[in-house]
């Protein structure tokens, strides 16, 4: 054999194993597209679109990972993890997923309800009594505050479903009397990463404030998974951080997932970016600001966030979606029963409503009704994001887990990224599900 012909086969045997080790260490072996369905032709068109993002200035990068049948069908990461450092972004940088966090939380307190340390009928009031005397806020004939008793206790579901009545501060969910006192109260939005009061004692905080509406009666975002993480702290006589890595992260192996980032993998940390007037993105603000970079590394480290604490990698999101997608197991762990994951994508709040097509399970928002959402997916499909834009979902009818991060602050008004990965996702899905 000729010898540079044998070099050059030896490199490539080289290369394809540290690429397939790489991949075997993220827990996912890598399949042929067409293989799992996809044609690779019309994949090839989704990653050019994804590309477009980042050529175009509206994101600073992303990272993307598609599983089919539990195997990678797709994953790259594009553009820069630091635009300013000139750090490119890597398959395992590390992003913050903020409401991504939620679906977490919500796990963690079904392997509670599992075990009988806790039940989702629970009043909120058996795990921090302050809140056995809420008050919603309405407003008189004259737009004055008045108090009123709530009509029935919050319970552990209604935190689950958002329907607790419970806000998020005077950012969203209220009028503005009743956002004043949560301002006045220094709550004024979704993060706690640079409070130094343990998650505990703010949750008691919140109980004497009016909250925003009756419990059961309408669908408001908020702090309810924040205070689930208090609950489980009560519950389980851990810290939150200690029980999701005993519990979750740990037989998973989400090793890159945690609240606060060791410094040892501080490098590996996305820079958030915004949009600026006129077009393009600069740096957000720095440590310190509520709605920046965060403190993430040098913080105090003393609040964990249930609603919007975490920092993950794609491929630690991944492996949590197909635990899910397994019926509650994953390599050999087994962290909560099929009938409960079941539960957790089911709609919750049929009486209440939610947006078009969709209900809400306990964690996760549910597909419903494919055409009156009106984009490609399918029915009983779960999912959700964060506020740094990124997007998850689960299709279980093809199969499939998609995990989309990226480090630019939301509301993007004009950034049409999501639905575009989906539709050039579905586009290349040819065939069912066959391997």
């Amino acid at each position: 054999m000729n010898f540079r012909l044998r070099v050059q086969q030896l490199v490539v045997l080289t290369l394809l194993f540290v690429f397939t080790a790489s991949l075997q260490a993220q827990g996912f072996s890598r399949a042929g597209p067409n293989r799992l369905g996809f044609d690779r032709e019309r994949l090839e068109n989704l990653d050019v679109m994804l590309q477009s993002y980042v050529d175009q200035g509206e994101i600073a990068g992303s990272v993307t990972l598609i599983l089919r049948n539990g195997r990678v069908a797709y994953s790259d990461a594009k553009g820069m993890q630091d635009i300013e450092a000139g750090t490119p972004m890597a398959e395992d940088s590390i992003f913050r997923i903020a409401s991504q966090t939620k679906a977490i939380i919500s796990t963690a307190i079904m392997v509670l309800h599992e075990r009988g340390d806790l039940k989702i009928t629970d009043p909120l009031s058996n795990f921090f009594p302050a809140w056995a005397d809420a008050r919603v806020g309405m407003l008189n004939d004259a737009g004055e505050l008045k108090l009123e008793a709530a009509s029935r206790p919050i319970i552990l579901r209604d935190l689950l479903t958002h329907t607790s009545g419970i806000g998020y501060g005077n950012w969203i969910g209220g009028s503005a009397p009743v956002m004043s006192t949560w301002a006045d109260a220094g709550f004024n939005g979704w993060y706690f990463a640079s409070e130094n009061e343990p998650i505990g004692e703010l949750i008691t905080k919140m109980a004497a404030l009016p909250q925003f509406a009756q419990p059961g009666q309408q669908w408001i975002y908020g702090y309810n998974l924040d205070i689930l993480g208090g609950v489980i702290e009560v519950a389980s006589g851990k810290p939150l951080n200690e029980f999701l890595a005993d519990e979750i992260f740990s037989p998973l192996g989400m090793n890159d997932t945690q609240f606060y980032l060791p410094q040892e993998k501080a490098d590996r940390l996305t820079t958030v970016y915004q949009g600026k007037a006129g077009g393009g993105i600069e740096p957000a603000p720095s440590e310190g600001s509520r709605f920046g970079q965060g403190d993430y590394v040098n913080g105090p480290r003393t609040t964990f966030s249930g609603g919007a604490g975490l920092l993950s990698t794609a491929s630690d999101y991944a492996k949590f979606l197909q635990m899910t997608l397994n019926g509650g197991k994953l390599n050999g762990a087994r962290i909560l029963s099929p009938k409960t994951v079941e539960l957790m994508v089911t709609d919750h709040i049929a009486a209440i409503g939610f947006r078009p097509g969709e209900g809400m399970g306990l964690g996760f928002s549910v597909l419903k009704d494919l055409g009156a959402r009106g984009t490609q997916g399918s029915v009983g499909e779960y999912g959700w994001g964060g506020a740094y834009h990124s997007t998850y979902w689960v299709d279980p009818v093809e199969n499939l887990v998609v995990v989309y991060l990226t480090q630019i602050l939301s509301p993007n008004p004009g950034l049409d990224d999501f639905d575009k990965l989906r539709a050039g996702l579905y586009a290349s899905l040819i065939e069912s599900n066959i391997d």
